[in-house]
């Protein structure tokens, strides 16, 4: 049997970026499966009342540095964009809208490379919506579903949902009962992937 994971995201995460880039190479790996859950990170983080940006200058000089060698390691075309942080919501219900039209996947690709790579920030329809028409999407269509009241209760109800299964950031990955959290956890998911699959 395919084992699957279900990978907790937001755009606005440095570490999805690199989760996400990594993420495939897992999957090869295993055989496996995935299923994404866009997230509300700001929400998630107002429950437990952290705030990122509030964290020590050095310790955020460091992580951006250890963004940077990151990419390096991976040869990933990372770069902090200039807006940072942005407000995700509208790319999350975005790739719901997506999801609808068949074209989940395609959709993050060029979602996170507009983000993490080209500096494009995705918190307006203005620069969210040539995504999804460059891959044949009307914009019309895309917008009226992404701003419809169903969607918008979906992205509710989801981070409602990820909260309940003990999700308190992103990246997550879960296989089973197993919680991964971060973009340096991929061994370990891996591994937790093969397992499932030798139990099917």
């Amino acid at each position: 049997m395919t084992s699957e994971v279900d990978f907790y995201w937001d755009i606005g995460s440095t570490n999805t970026y690199f989760a996400f880039k990594l993420l495939p190479g897992v999957l090869q790996q295993t055989g496996a499966s995935v299923r994404y859950h866009p997230l509300n990170l700001g929400y998630v983080f107002r429950h437990y009342n952290y705030t990122l940006m509030d964290e020590p200058r050095e310790k955020l000089r460091y992580r951006r540095r250890d963004l940077e060698r990151w990419a390096e390691h991976y040869g990933l075309p990372f770069r902090m964009p200039d807006k940072f942080p942005i407000k995700t919501s509208r790319a999350l219900r975005g790739a719901l809208a997506m999801r609808r039209l068949g074209k989940e996947q395609p959709y993050l690709d060029a979602l996170f490379a507009a983000y993490w790579e080209n500096n494009i920030a995705v918190d307006e329809y203005d620069n969210i919506v040539p995504l999804a028409e460059s891959l044949g999407i009307d914009g019309d269509d895309f917008t009226g579903l992404a701003e419809s009241g169903e969607i918008k209760a979906e992205l509710v109800d989801m981070t409602g949902a990820a909260l309940a299964r003990g999700i308190f950031g992103a990246p997550t990955f879960v296989v089973g009962e197993e919680i991964f959290w971060g973009k340096d956890r991929m061994d370990f998911l891996e591994r937790e992937l093969a397992l499932a699959s030798a139990a099917g």
